[in-house]
């Protein structure tokens, strides 16, 4: 099986080494790595050249914003298992691409995630909030906080191609969007894998400001009832609950 691995930069030089070694050094042979640069203006394209890599395509051009340029990704990849990882991450263990292949072969399901966790921007090594995800509940689902880690979220191409990409109405939780209507609207197929498959650097958009936390609030609500599933009022205290314990 291939898998294609997307990753959107834009004047991401500073990390961006991290993430294409950890795509290069995985374990699984069967890789393509496809980069979506957004016109960068520093020296994030020729820092991807001047390393080992298994990029397939690279293309620079000026986007609409990172839904955006991953939907652009997303139909250039060849592979059958699709994933997203940000230019800021990487890859917790040479294995993971192995681990996902597997689980994807011995159990016959449309999309495998694992455990993320957060480490502080310039001490990788540091963590400070543990994603543990769990299997995914039918009847407790998204309403109750719960959902994937999104750079841990693996996909069958087929599914993206009968279901949809991002929809890029939503600035900040597209990527919550995409999970929500794939997992609880078609319901499609699930594995969970008990491993910590990414490092994600402290600083995303989504959480860097009460501002963009209240704005990532109201479009999960909005995918609710975008994608007709049913959220009680109380849905922002209850997401916030499993983020809380990210800490202990």
């Amino acid at each position: 099986m291939k898998v294609s691995i997307v990753t959107g930069t834009y004047n991401s030089e500073k990390y961006i080494k991290d993430c294409v070694n950890s795509v290069h050094t995985q374990t699984y042979q069967n890789i393509e790595h496809i980069i979506i640069d957004g016109a960068s203006k520093d020296n994030t394209v020729s820092e991807i050249k001047s390393i080992p890599n298994r990029i397939t395509k690279i293309i620079s051009e000026a986007d609409n914003g990172i839904y955006d340029a991953m939907n652009k990704g997303l139909k250039n990849a060849t592979g059958e298992i699709l994933g997203i990882l940000n230019s800021d991450d990487f890859y917790n263990s040479t294995e993971v691409i192995d681990m996902i292949v597997k689980t994807f072969k011995e159990t016959n399901v449309d999309c495998v995630f694992g455990d993320l966790y957060y480490v502080l921007q310039n001490d990788p090594k540091t963590i400070k909030r543990k994603w543990i995800t769990g299997a995914y509940n039918q009847k407790k689902g998204f309403k109750t906080g719960w959902h994937p880690a999104h750079p841990t979220f693996f996909v069958k191409k087929e599914i993206y191609e009968k279901f949809g990409y991002f929809d890029l109405e939503y600035g900040l939780a597209a990527d919550f969007e995409l999970m929500l209507r794939f997992l609880e609207k078609h319901q499609i197929k699930s594995s969970y894998i008990n491993f910590p498959m990414v490092r994600m650097r402290l600083g995303g958009a989504t959480n860097k400001s009460l501002k963009n936390i209240y704005q990532g609030n109201k479009e999960c609500i909005k995918a609710f009832k975008k994608n007709e599933i049913p959220v009680n009022f109380m849905y922002s205290v209850y997401r916030l609950v499993p983020k809380l314990k990210q800490f202990f």
